[in-house]
């Protein structure tokens, strides 16, 4: 008796306040994920019914055996009914394997369902959702919410209608075999459901304990075991401290788990004796029956093991809210993603940019990171997850960083104001000003990672806005200051720009960006893995691969962030020639830490707390003895040509 499955243990995990109201619309978008296999359904609701119908079969054949076929000594109906004492397990077993099929395949089916839509909706979320979302609360959505809600249509549902169908067909027989143990038997139900509720809640309390205690001693493994954090345990001297705080948490696992272990058997001793407790009455008052001559020995046997099959029915439908309220949950999770509102959006006939001459003009744009609460996930707590634990070390409490977190989300200040300014075709913007003036999310507006708050911004002298997405990306090329590389091959990074480009084409775009005798000197050249991100690279290797991409692309507007700071001499020069090949030409606006690009500027806009204070060239800005000259006498005159 007890929990059957993992339903039982998950919803030990199930907080009260996590309950949702179940209304009739939640419940018809819950059920059309499981529309697309309503005929897997119905054949598999078929075998449930074929099969509970054969569990009633064995009870009675053995009634049969001790009231009939023993006593009258029949060896032809003995033989019968012992063959099928074999044969109806061994039909219930091929009937539970095709469901099994059945059930598998709807759950896997939604899941994917569900991933696909996922995934493609966070495909269209704005830069700013991802800046504001932990990606591990995405995967968790992805993979833990996702196999919850597939276990609403492929596990509960199908249990609920199980157990319903068991619990009503066993009390039909009984009833019809005798309506006296019938009421008898079903007497002890409310103790055996108010023990397990009341057990259940203490056991589920433990498990969260357990959980969270695992997750915070394997936080502090990932934080000290990695590379990082090991040295920086060297360094100041921390082995000793680092293990008492390890055996401090290892101690704390071990605790709950003795506690877990002894409440859990507890537990179903408990339930275990409630059970004998009824089976107990019926084998107690059905032979006195039997003395009496009221019915036979094999009705009480029969009854027997109508009993265990009912309340295990019994309890698989108390413990039915709460499986049923987990697995909504785990579907209101999901549909939160897909109902997020988008922010970069097309409009529905939107223009195919074919072919860009570059000309590009902000009318009046401002820009700030408004409160981002509409566009962000509702925070869930996840017991048991590394990625759960806010503090690794220390005792900083989830309340007090929330309280916290509250204060900080308010509007901010407007990170760019009354942005005004026009490129021509083919020619090079350079943008200066101390850092946090708001150049990074100014080069951001242009391919739409973010919209303008207000203002507009214009490509070839059409809106941003009117042209089709893809299309506008085909047309700009970026590189940012943190050069990203997929944990793949050179070439696969490469081809990431144009996926239908040849060897050739990838050399030619390495040759440009003063990769290629790199990559030619590798054992394995293109198919060399550069790693996660690419660590296995030097700074200036990896971002010489990020121009080549680019380069491959041919787009013909740039935006790239120059910075070359953290690069040594060599790897800093062969980026500068790269750069000046690839610029040629194209419209660019280069976020400039170089003299030489701030030289061959058309245009330079200096920006400072989001508005551009001064334009010009280089000689005009350096007569206009303001904050560009102060820039220029203090960082871009001492920089090495």
């Amino acid at each position: 008796m007890g929990f059957h499955g993992g339903g039982g243990w998950r919803s030990l995990l199930q907080s009260p306040e996590e309950k949702p109201k179940v209304t009739r619309a939640l419940l018809n978008r819950v059920l059309a994920y499981a529309k697309p296999y309503q005929k897997q359904i119905i054949i598999m609701l078929t075998l449930i019914l074929f099969n509970t119908g054969l569990t009633l079969l064995t009870p009675l054949v053995v009634r049969d055996l001790i009231d009939q076929t023993i006593p009258d000594k029949n060896i032809s109906r003995l033989i019968f009914l012992s063959s099928a004492l074999l044969l109806i397990p061994a039909a219930g077993g091929v009937l539970t394997i095709f469901q099994r099929r059945l059930n598998a395949a709807i759950g896997e089916g939604v899941i994917f369902d569900l991933r696909v839509s996922l995934f493609s909706r966070l495909q269209q979320m704005s830069l700013r959702f991802f800046t504001n979302t932990k990606v591990g609360e995405l995967i968790s959505r992805m993979n833990n919410d996702v196999v919850g809600a597939q276990n609403a249509i492929s596990n509960t549902i199908v249990n609920i209608i199980t157990n319903i169908i068991q619990a009503v067909a066993v009390l039909l027989v009984m009833l019809s075999l005798e309506w006296h143990l019938t009421i008898v038997s079903i007497i002890i139900l409310p103790l055996f459901i108010f023990v397990a509720r009341k057990m259940g809640a203490r056991l589920r309390d433990i498990a969260r304990k357990g959980m969270d205690a695992n997750a915070k001693m394997n936080a502090l493994l990932n934080e000290t075991l990695n590379i990082g954090g090991a040295l920086l345990v060297k360094l100041f001297g921390q082995a000793k401290a680092e293990t008492t705080r390890f055996e401090n948490r290892a101690e704390t696992v071990r605790d709950i788990g003795i506690e877990r272990a002894v409440t859990g058997v507890s537990f179903f001793m408990i339930i275990g004796l409630l059970s004998a407790i009824g089976t107990a009455f019926v084998y107690g008052i059905g032979g006195y029956l039997v003395i009496e001559d009221v019915f036979t020995i094999g009705t009480i046997v029969a009854f027997g093991s109508y009993l265990s099959s009912l309340y295990i029915a019994l309890q698989g439908l108390s413990n039915a809210p709460v499986e049923f309220a987990t697995s909504i949950v785990s579907f209101e999770r999901v549909f939160e993603i897909i109902d997020l509102p988008l922010e970069i959006t097309e409009r529905p006939d939107p223009i195919i940019f074919k072919q860009a001459n570059g000309e590009i003009r902000f009318d009046h744009v401002s820009f700030r990171y408004d409160d981002y609460a509409s566009n962000s996930l509702s925070d869930v707590q996840r017991f048991g997850q590394v990625d759960a634990v806010n503090a690794v070390l220390s005792d900083f409490s989830k309340e007090k960083q929330n309280k916290e977190n509250e204060e900080q989300i308010k509007p901010s200040d407007w990170i760019l104001e009354d942005i005004s300014f026009a490129a021509k075709p083919g020619e090079l913007i350079a943008l200066v000003g101390p850092s946090g003036a708001g150049k990074t999310t100014l080069t951001y507006l242009v391919p739409r990672l973010y919209d303008p708050t207000s203002g507009n911004i214009h490509v070839d002298g059409e809106d941003l806005r009117n042209y089709q997405l893809e299309s506008l990306m085909d047309q700009i090329g970026m590189v940012t200051q943190e050069s990203f590389l997929f944990h793949d091959t050179i070439r696969t990074n490469i081809l990431y720009a144009n996926p239908n480009a040849s060897d050739e084409e990838i050399m030619q775009a390495a040759r440009v960006a003063n990769i290629e005798t790199f990559i030619l000197n590798l054992p394995d050249k293109l198919d060399t893995i550069v790693g996660e991100r690419g660590y296995r690279l030097s700074g200036g290797e990896k971002q010489r691969i990020a121009l080549a991409r680019v380069i491959l692309k041919d787009p013909r507007i740039l935006i790239l962030d120059e910075a070359t700071s953290h690069l040594d001499s060599e790897s800093e020069a062969l980026i500068q020639q790269a750069l000046d090949k690839i610029m040629l030409g194209r419209t660019s606006i280069v976020i400039a830490h170089r003299l030489s690009t701030i030289l061959a500027a058309d245009q330079i806009l200096v920006i400072e707390h989001g508005n551009i204070v001064e334009h010009g060239k280089h000689k005009e800005l350096l007569a206009l003895n303001g904050l560009y000259a102060s820039l220029y006498h203090t960082q871009f005159k001492q920089t090495k040509e």
